[in-house]
């Protein structure tokens, strides 16, 4: 069995954006904000069978929950310049947008922006962080009308046996499903179905092949990325350096490609034929 990597904004809507999502969404919802939602709607689900290429793709997943708060939930893998900005400013303008000319303030709804990264963002060690508007000194909580809640995937590294509750079972999902052959056992029934949504055998050769394409998209991206990185550090200093270049490349690919199946999940076999890497090689270091 095969399953999407959730990591993808393709998969990541399929899986909790979907109109058979509902279920799905609650759960994961209520465990990594600590609410006790009992309902909700999904703004604009996601229907696959529409899905005509990439461009159709959505970012982020809307929902309104039972008390009316909005809650934006996005999926990052790349970060970039102007990303923290770009959070704050897309939760702005949904708590702003609510309003109609003439319509009072007191109408106004919370709205709660869920971004979940494959980067790590803040220094320090714990995955999940919440921010609110509060007084410097006394931390007196100004309102709670805007909440922006990051997970920073890399630093959750236990195993599934490891996890100790709910919220760390989804985390674990979504950052490790692509690797895994076989839905776990005793696992929560939502997660279960969220597995089973994910599986590819449950997928047609379009769904299957505009994954690929997104995958393949985002190989291309992150490796543009090293390689603007290496060309940046290595300006100026190409002259006279022909000794050892090549072996220098294969270092590079190497590191590369162990990024690839470490932090995007992909199969090693398809990235050492990328990078035309030896599979035995990359094998021996992941």
């Amino acid at each position: 069995m095969k399953f999407l990597d959730i990591k993808t904004d393709y998969a990541f809507k399929k899986v909790f954006g979907s109109e058979n999502s509902k279920e799905i969404l609650l759960s994961f919802l209520n465990s990594i904000l600590e609410l006790n939602i009992v309902d909700l709607i999904i703004e604009d689900p996601y229907n696959v069978p529409k899905l005509q290429g990439m461009k159709d793709t959505a970012v982020d997943i809307k929902a309104t929950l039972d008390d009316k708060t909005k809650v934006i939930i996005e999926m990052q893998i790349l970060n970039h310049d102007g990303f923290e900005s770009r959070i704050l400013y897309n939760t702005a303008k949904n708590y702003a947008n609510q309003l109609d000319a003439g319509d009072k303030y007191h109408l106004l709804n919370p709205v709660i922006a869920l971004t979940i990264v494959n980067f790590k963002m803040f220094d320090y060690k714990k995955y999940k962080s919440n921010f609110k508007l509060l007084e410097k000194e006394n931390f007196t909580k100004y309102k709670d009308d805007i909440e922006l809640v990051f997970i920073e995937l890399p630093k959750m590294n236990k195993e599934l046996n490891e996890c100790e509750n709910i919220e760390e079972r989804w985390i674990y999902f979504i950052k490790n499903a692509r690797k895994l052959d076989l839905v776990p056992k005793d696992i929560d029934e939502n997660l279960s179905k969220a597995f089973n949504i994910a599986s590819t055998a449950n997928m047609s050769k379009k769904e299957i092949e505009i994954q690929e394409k997104r995958e393949e998209f985002l190989f291309i991206q992150k490796n543009s990325i090293e390689k603007a990185k290496r060309d940046g550090l290595n300006q100026g200093k190409r002259e006279g350096r022909e000794e050892g270049k090549e072996e220098g490349r294969e270092e590079e690919k190497l590191n590369n490609a162990i990024v690839m199946v470490r932090d995007f999940g992909l199969i090693p076999k398809d990235v050492a034929k990328k990078l035309d890497l030896s599979i035995d090689k990359l094998l021996k270091y992941i």
